[in-house]
């Protein structure tokens, strides 16, 4: 089998010749920069040949795009190793500032920047692998754009939050589709917010899932192979973001509910992804250690409808042989 039809059979339930596997990481400072970061996400691909290629810009894009202004971590800061910048200036400071927050069209620049690198990506790799842009849900991109004031704008003001969610959810579907146009196969769509940690229950179902379903469809028009679902986050409202139209979902499955075991009886029909600690294990941990998280995951699953995966992105400094390990347990 190659890469394709590895994962199509994983997301149909069937056999594959061995279980479909692939990690992720960012390329801080790279990643702003089409040349280099397309020159890294190659690099990193080309070094363990995973069976899809998960692109993964700076996270912090989405306020970029309405003029966030953002810095490097130094060395020493606790997010360093995630590969995130830290962000110095929003565009949502007070509460009249969400009405300045608008549908922005392809011609963005930092929608330019990313589908340029995107093109360079699938250049580089040609068609033999299935290549995934990152898409934030519209709530998370929001959370981004006005930082923790979105909790108290969204309880206190909910129809002017919603006026820019529209607008922010138009933004979103605009970048997919031209993403998709650029040369990705398929779309990793993730949420932060599908968490108790910062909503609850009924404000997830008001201002995350309404918006993030229309992206969904959006995506749907433009032809993608598939959505892979990322829920982030502790303590998730897994039932509800796990039913989105979406083909795979992925979520921090060492770290909580539901196990893997426990999510492909709940989904039947969707592939699911995950079975590696990306912080306890995969970076701090033993090769011996990461290959027995790896085969747990396999015995969890007995390897159908299933990918596997870290629970999130990787650290920048992840030792090459852990990585190795999981690959070797996922083709032996």
């Amino acid at each position: 089998m190659n890469h394709r039809e590895r994962i199509h059979a994983a997301l149909r339930g069937q056999p594959t010749d061995h279980t479909p596997v692939a990690l992720w990481q960012h390329f801080p400072g790279d990643d702003l920069e089409p040349a280099k970061f397309a020159a890294r996400v190659v690099a990193f691909q080309r070094a363990y040949d995973f069976d899809f290629v998960k692109v993964t810009p700076a996270s912090s894009y989405p306020a970029e795009m309405y003029g966030a202004a953002f810095r490097a971590l130094p060395p020493d800061a606790p997010r360093y190793r995630e590969g995130v910048r830290e962000c110095i200036a929003r565009p949502v400071t007070a509460l009249s500032d969400w009405d300045r927050i608008t549908p922005l069209t392809a011609d963005n620049f930092v929608c330019v920047r990313e589908v340029a690198a995107l093109k360079l990506i699938r250049a580089q790799l040609g068609p033999a692998v299935p290549i995934l842009q990152t898409i934030f849900s519209p709530l998370n991109a929001a959370l981004n754009i006005a930082g923790e004031r979105l909790y108290a704008d969204l309880r206190e003001q909910p129809a002017i939050v919603h006026r820019a969610l529209d607008a922010i959810t138009a933004t979103t579907a605009t970048f997919a589709a031209a993403s998709l146009r650029a040369g990705a196969d398929a779309i990793f769509f993730a949420t932060q917010m599908a968490t108790a940690e910062r909503l609850t229950l009924d404000e997830f179902r008001a201002f995350g899932v309404p918006y993030d379903l229309q992206v969904l469809a959006a995506i749907q028009a433009a032809h993608a192979d598939f959505v892979f679902l990322h829920v982030h986050g502790l303590n998730i409202y897994f039932a509800e973001a796990s039913q989105y139209p979406v083909q795979i979902v992925n979520w921090h499955d060492r770290r909580t509910p539901p196990t893997l075991r426990q999510a492909q009886a709940q989904l039947p029909g969707k592939a699911i992804a995950g079975g590696i600690n990306e912080w306890e294990t995969l970076a701090a941990q033993t090769r011996a250690a990461v290959s027995a998280e790896a085969r747990d995951a396999l015995a969890q699953t007995d390897g159908r409808g299933f990918i596997l995966a870290s629970g999130c992105v990787i650290p920048t400094d992840t030792p090459p042989e852990n990585i190795r390990a999981v690959l070797e347990v996922a083709r032996g």
